[in-house]
């Protein structure tokens, strides 16, 4: 009957070399390099290969294990002898480096383990207490503040504003409310119609004048009543006044009043 034998799996190459130190408690700094590729390449005999990547890596490890043992065989010439350097070094950097990270690794991951055993206790700190605000102390908060500060801090107020202004559209003038609709004029010439039937364009302005805009709006609203048939233009004469006149009954004027409010 054979002997069933299984194997640690190890997470790669170095893995399994730091291993193997640990288990024989050699020295990281002095690895007997002949012994230590002895009992790796035992290990890479019985190991199994199906990973392919993995099988990879221990493969080119074995190479350079194989590397080093040969070097390290090599006779030194006396002279040179100073300037050779360990050719185990880089390895040994490798293992303290990755024993380094595996211990980290260990440690946050008990850490991990030990954080899912505490549990937190919901907070119940009364309403007055935390809508509690410190007193603001004045002196304390304009302490090292004099006038010529506070002007420093005015100004730099000033010049960030400043900068704000578009100077584009800071030049742009303001749009208004229109003072006089042309709606408000037509039902104002109704109501004249209704009272007076006949009255010249004049004598829809203030004695003292119009500005251009009212005197364009009520030109419209004019043209407009015209239009829809309410009143008739007549003027005598070149450049002479426009006289109005209905040209509907009340009734009708009524309505179209009613219309346009």
């Amino acid at each position: 009957m054979e002997l069933a034998v299984k194997l640690k799996v190890f997470e790669g190459p170095l893995d399994l070399l730091l291993h193997l130190i640990e288990k024989d408690k050699l020295d990281i700094y002095d690895i007997p390099i002949a012994e230590i590729t002895d009992q790796y390449m035992e290990y890479m005999a019985v190991m199994d290969m199906a990973d392919l990547d993995l099988a990879s890596e221990f493969l080119v490890m074995a190479a350079t294990l194989l590397d080093i043992k040969s070097r390290m065989l090599l006779p030194v010439d006396e002279e040179e002898e100073e300037e050779v350097r360990d050719p185990r070094e880089e390895l040994t950097r490798r293992l303290l480096e990755y024993k380094m990270f595996r211990e980290i690794s260990v440690t946050l991951q008990e850490r991990e383990q030990s954080a899912g055993f505490i549990f937190y206790r919901q907070e119940d700190i009364p309403e007055e207490v935390s809508r509690y605000r410190p007193p603001v102390d004045l002196d304390q908060l304009l302490e090292g503040l004099s006038l010529i500060r506070l002007n420093e801090i005015f100004q730099m107020v000033i010049r960030k504003q400043e900068e704000k202004i578009d100077p584009v559209r800071s030049r742009f003038g303001r749009i208004e409310k229109e003072p006089v609709r042309v709606e408000d004029k037509i039902t104002g010439i109704l109501s004249l119609c209704r009272e007076k039937k006949q009255f010249s364009f004049i004598s829809l302005f203030p004695e003292e004048g119009a500005e251009k805009f009212e005197v364009v709006v009520t030109f419209l609203a004019v043209l407009e009543l015209m239009k829809v048939g309410a009143v008739q233009l007549l003027q005598e004469e070149l450049f002479g006044d426009i006289v109005i006149r209905a040209a509907e009954t009340d009734d009708a004027l009524e309505r179209l009043e009613l219309e346009f409010q």
